[in-house]
């Protein structure tokens, strides 16, 4: 079969190591000992600066994997979250993708794209993916508990971003606390006459709600005189407002409305508009997790805010230490959310 572009260059060959130590006349071990910064390289520093450019001007890129092999590392981390379309977890991700920068590591990420499934799938198949180590968005501890022991054992640390569930939890854990901004929520909506509360609960198929509703139903239970109905919606935005649309015709129709996320909150928003109403005047929205697109909405969002930086922060300086070699037992670290108060609340209508 003829080339389509026979006139086409032939594909460069990759520089091997072999090619950098001839280029700078040294023999290949020396060569790997300078590029890879070793503790044990008794060259000079002439030498190392030679080696150094030549693989400069060679364009050498060391091979990942002989590297590990060498070292025991692969300099990489990987990040699983729940669904790439959710603001939430991409600004996590490039948060975290910073914090891993500084460390001289690169980030994979993998989407477990809201199927519970491909969620079990993934949790244990991660690790095996050239990987030091794992920060995972965990849906149910409990669900996952037996892998997550599993991956305990594995040798290949794990981080889990989750509610704890019932009983120990078999890694390391990073958790917020949406007590105390649920409570500067329904303290704060009270306070502006909403008496008719409404919570949104996005779940995927299968998926436990998790401990936010019945929180923000203890703060509500706590108010005089208020109320609350709850209701369900897949994780979608696009869901999301087709709940809204059902919540909005409830007679009597809630007059503020919470929600599992804050792209749940958009999508509720969206509804209000589509009915005719007007965000706060008629109806105040407000979502929890804190994600930057809630500020620079139409109508900016009023959230239950979690400390994002933070929370990855602590979430890297786990992982690290158990790459390298800490046999604590697992640890937790919880970080309190805070409510903050934006356009999208008010005042509650008659």
């Amino acid at each position: 079969m003829k080339s389509l572009r026979p006139n086409s260059p032939a594909p460069k060959k990759r520089v091997r190591l072999k090619d950098v130590a001839e280029r700078a006349g040294v023999a290949v071990n020396t060569a790997s000992t300078i590029l890879n910064r070793r503790p044990n390289s008794w060259a000079s520093k002439e030498t190392q600066e030679r080696v150094f450019a030549a693989a400069k001007e060679l364009g050498y890129r060391p091979n990942r994997a002989a590297v590990a092999l060498q070292s025991g590392r692969f300099e990489t981390i990987g990040l699983l979250v729940a669904d790439l379309n959710n603001p939430y977890f991409t600004h996590t991700a490039s948060i975290l993708g910073q914090q891993v920068e500084a460390l001289g590591y690169d980030l994979v990420i993998e989407s477990w794209r809201t199927d519970l499934e491909r969620e079990k799938k993934l949790l244990r198949d991660f690790s095996d993916r050239n990987v030091d180590g794992v920060v995972a968005f965990v849906s149910d501890i409990d669900s996952h508990r037996a892998i997550l022991e599993q991956q305990a054992e594995s040798g290949v640390p794990l981080v889990a971003l989750a509610m704890p569930g019932a009983g120990e939890v078999p890694v390391d854990l990073v958790m917020p606390n949406f007590e105390t901004g649920l409570r500067e929520a329904a303290e704060n909506l009270y306070a502006q006459g909403h008496r008719r509360f409404a919570f949104v609960a996005a779940r995927s198929e299968g998926q436990r709600v998790g401990k936010r509703p019945a929180l923000f139903e203890e703060m509500v239970a706590k108010l005089d005189g208020a109320s609350l109905t709850n209701f369900n919606c897949g994780p979608s935005v696009a869901e999301a407002r087709e709940a809204g649309d059902t919540l909005l015709a409830s007679d009597p129709r809630p007059t503020a409305v919470l929600t599992l996320n804050d792209l749940t909150a958009i999508g509720v928003m969206r509804a209000a508009t589509d009915a005719g109403l007007r965000v706060p005047q008629d109806i105040s929205v407000v979502g929890i997790d804190g994600i930057p697109l809630g500020e620079q909405l139409a109508v900016s969002l009023s959230t239950v805010a979690q400390p994002h930086e933070a929370m990855m922060s602590k979430a890297l300086e786990f992982l690290m230490a158990r790459i390298e070699g800490s046999e604590e037992p697992p640890q937790r670290s919880v970080f309190d959310t805070h409510f903050v108060p934006r356009e999208s609340s008010g005042t509650a209508s008659a």
